[in-house]
């Protein structure tokens, strides 16, 4: 999923946070967009108008009465152009602006002309950040339909710590996508509670070692991912530490099977629908060793007491309601229609999604995905290789329909 064919106008204020837009800038570009910059005479006293003429390759907006294209009346030519408009970063002056149809500059006159999707992330000094007018004016940006990327909690330039740092560009790219994608889509999960497992659970042997799997987590993400564009409320159960956490998903870390299903048992009741995509140990180590178990220099042989592990799908299936939806992953290397079809009905699911792990391509840990999705009825959709993000989403869309 990405931003490509997409007409995007970044408009660039005069705060210390500016420098950061030239990254963000890139990032859209790199994703499909095509960019143009609009400044304000404040911005072009941090960063030059040359910066994003030389990444953008397309002239940049300083000034109204610029007549360089009498053909055009400039700021409305912007504003017509433009699929996205994104403000980064929004100092509290321009916010006071443009919540009250101030048009006195470049920037300001082409946002009130703007009708498309409209993005703002507000950056400035805390007090200023928390003065009322300036919480009313954010306030009323919403109520008028922009969307509000919230500041971030950090190092000032004041030289202490508060809210009001701007978000890492990369931050500010992922919600940029999350709300394109969310008026493309819309948000037909609205007011459903989703719950969904990823990555592969730990057992212990000792301290320092574990039995766990090659499961990345990065499809369950991709599944979070996808339910929170179409609207759900949802809550990712991880094992994995090292994967971004979706914009708008609440996330729980856990490590074993045990905490994967107290977690899950906790939340089971109210939620519409389960995904499991977490690679569950069968078997835990019986007794865990308190301190590192040491190599015995006459021993070649180390015997382990497995047990096993209550099947948490098998358990949502037993104990489901008419009303939800509960949806398990097969990840098998072999026979897989086979023992898909068979978990489908032994764990008593509405959905399986098979996939082949033993394909590297599509296996743990790759970034892209091809798999069947087995309902109860007998029905089967295959989705062809591609990107886990993408096939997420076609995954969602086809569980709305359900």
């Amino acid at each position: 999923m990405n931003l490509t064919g997409k007409n995007i106008a970044v408009y660039v204020t005069g705060g210390i946070a500016s420098y950061k837009a030239a990254s963000f800038v890139r990032l859209l570009i790199t994703s499909g967009a095509t960019v143009k910059v609009a400044m304000t005479e404040s911005a072009c006293q941090f960063i030059t108008p040359m910066t994003f003429q030389v990444l953008t390759k397309q002239e940049v907006y300083t000034d109204t009465f610029d007549d360089t294209h009498p053909d055009k009346v400039n700021h409305i030519y912007l504003a017509d152009w433009s699929d996205i408009a994104i403000v980064i970063p929004a100092t509290g002056n321009t916010i006071a602006k443009i919540a009250n149809g101030i048009a006195d500059n470049f920037v300001t006159s082409a946002l009130l002309a703007t009708d498309c999707l409209r993005i703002i992330a507000p950056a400035m000094n805390q007090k200023m950040l928390l003065n009322p007018a300036t919480q009313r004016n954010i306030k009323q940006l919403q109520a008028d339909g922009w969307q509000v990327i919230d500041s971030s909690f950090g190092f000032l330039a004041e030289g202490y710590n508060g809210l009001g740092r701007l978000p890492e560009p990369e931050e500010l790219f992922e919600q940029t996508l999350f709300f394109a994608l969310q008026k493309q889509f819309g948000t037909p999960l609205s007011g459903k509670k989703i719950v969904i497992s990823a990555g592969g659970t730990k057992e212990r042997i000792d301290p320092v070692r574990y039995i766990s799997n090659d499961s990345s987590g990065k499809m369950g993400y991709a599944l979070a991912r996808a339910a929170s564009i179409l609207g759900a409320k949802v809550i990712l159960i991880s094992t994995v530490t090292n994967l971004p956490i979706p914009h708008g998903v609440k996330h729980h870390l856990v490590e074993t099977a045990q905490e994967l299903q107290s977690i899950i048992t906790q939340n089971f009741k109210e939620a519409d629908i389960v995904i499991m995509a977490a690679a569950v140990s069968d078997f835990r180590v019986d007794h865990p060793a308190k301190q590192k178990i040491k190599k015995e220099a006459n021993t070649n042989q180390l015997t382990l007491s497995l047990i096993k592990n209550q099947d948490i799908l098998a358990y949502l299936g037993e104990h489901k309601t008419k009303e939800q939806l509960i949806v398990g992953f097969a990840a098998e290397t072999n026979d897989v229609m086979k023992h898909a079809t068979s978990k489908l009905t032994r764990k008593k699911a509405d959905i399986i999604i098979a996939n082949d792990v033993s394909d590297q391509s599509i296996g743990f840990n790759s970034n892209e995905n091809k798999v069947t999705m087995l309902y109860a009825n007998g029905e089967k959709i295959h989705f062809q290789q591609q990107s886990k993000e993408s096939l997420a989403l076609k995954i969602m869309l086809q569980i709305v329909k359900y």
